[in-house]
């Protein structure tokens, strides 16, 4: 198979994720991203990012007509531009390997709080 498919399927499983579950393509990203595209370890957050803001935007003009209002979710887009900015400015000076860690737990805790 050749480097453009795998990396277009990579996408593919990202934007599945991400649509029928309204979030979660990154969590599919950031794996694939080091056995598939050979992106450095260190990019691999960032580029994950880079690649599901798109998808998210796509996402959500599907997912019309919206179900909430701005002013019910104008609270969660500032807190989440403030944890972005941060994100940005703090993000390279965290060790990747706790970067895994932190990504790892958040998912184990997500999917041991929906299974409950």
């Amino acid at each position: 198979m050749s480097r453009n498919i795998r990396l277009s399927a990579a996408g593919g499983a990202a934007g599945l994720i991400n649509g029928l579950f309204g979030a979660g393509g990154g969590m599919v990203l950031v794996p694939l991203l080091g056995s598939k595209s050979g992106i450095e370890e260190a990019e691999r957050f960032s580029a994950s990012v880079a690649i599901i803001t798109p998808i998210c935007i796509i996402s959500l003009l599907f997912s019309l007509p919206w179900q909430v209002t701005l002013k019910e979710v104008l609270p969660y887009l500032i807190g989440s531009s403030v944890g972005g900015i941060a994100a940005g400015l703090w993000g390279r000076k965290i060790p990747t390997i706790w970067l895994h860690r932190v990504l790892g737990g958040l998912i184990l805790w997500g999917g041991i709080r929906y299974l409950c």
